[in-house]
């Protein structure tokens, strides 16, 4: 390598740091103007990870290049049990679809929010969370009372080598969850129509798989048409306090309106704890195609999800 050659790449390398370093000085002055403050803060192989508290509820931050990230998960510090997020709320109307799984793959850790909420629905089902970044099991660990249990295994490594694994294993799961989001979005490799695949494969016939995924997406009508092609007829949940959206696919026939809200009523009083009313989603649960059919699916040979995302 010449001396050009290395001087060049010395000067982006500083950049890059000196980008980063000024992301998270920002950061931190617009945290401070809203009375939240830095708990805890380090860069792991993957990303920037952030811990912030205020007066009511502590939360987990991931950014990459954008200053002010996405938060992904937050517990409130007086009631842990009741979600804040409402995606994680509509990821629980999925119970009206497929009621009683024993054995749940997540994919995507955060502050551990969803594999408790599960544990506690279902305390002898098996759940294995496959995260990817250590660095988040050790933040959740130590700062959202997140525990590993004989019921509850993290598997540090990539989630679709982890499906790949389990498929050769001739394993098989009632109910996968893809809650993996690196800062930005959900990482290309786990959105296309191979990886989907992949997951069917571990699905017995009443199994389900639910994405959460961004409503206002650019990516919209393209990831809709890939589970669309994997699945056929999948549930779309849309909410209106909420960019985020649900999709629900599964092996066995979706259940109609009626069903769905005989079905919630059932659930109501057990769900009460996560401060939810299930009763109240089953009228945004919808398969009506809202997307445009003809756009491209998204395949391991196309995944533009960098150009696509905002």
């Amino acid at each position: 390598m010449n001396f050009k050659m290395k001087s060049t790449m010395r000067y982006w390398f500083s950049c890059v740091v000196l980008f980063l370093f000024a992301d998270l000085i920002i950061l931190q002055d617009a945290q401070a103007q809203r009375g939240i403050r830095e708990i805890h803060q380090e860069r792991s192989l993957y990303r920037n990870i952030i811990v912030t508290e205020d007066s009511s509820r502590r939360c987990l931050r991931f950014t990459i290049t954008r200053r002010t990230g996405q938060n992904q998960s937050c517990r409130f510090l007086e009631n842990p049990q009741a979600l804040v997020f409402p995606y994680a709320k509509m990821t629980l109307s999925s119970l009206l679809v497929q009621d009683d799984p024993q054995r749940i793959l997540i994919i995507g850790l955060g502050g551990g929010t969803l594999p408790e909420v599960y544990h506690t629905l279902f305390p002898e089902a098996e759940i294995i969370i496959s995260e990817i970044d250590e660095a988040v099991l050790s933040v959740a660990e130590d700062f959202f009372d997140f525990a590993q249990t004989d019921k509850i295994k993290v598997d540090i490594g990539d989630g679709r080598v982890y499906v790949k694994r389990a498929a050769l294993r001739n394993e098989s799961f009632d109910l996968v969850i893809i809650d993996a989001f690196n800062g930005e979005y959900i990482p290309e490799h786990l959105m296309t129509e191979e990886f989907l695949q992949e997951i069917k494969q571990l699905l017995p016939e009443d199994g389900m798989l639910v994405s959460n995924t961004f409503s206002t997406s650019r990516l919209y009508d393209a990831e809709s048409q890939t589970y669309q092609n994997v699945f056929g007829e999948i549930i779309n949940l849309r909410m209106n306090n909420t960019g985020n959206r649900i999709i629900i696919a599964s092996r066995q026939s979706l259940p109609d309106l009626n069903t769905l809200n005989r079905r919630a009523a059932n659930w109501r009083s057990r769900l009460e704890i996560f401060d939810m009313d299930v009763t109240d989603y089953p009228r945004f649960m919808s398969t009506e195609v809202d997307w445009n059919t003809e756009e491209r699916p998204l395949t391991d040979q196309y995944s533009p999800a960098n150009l696509l995302n905002n």
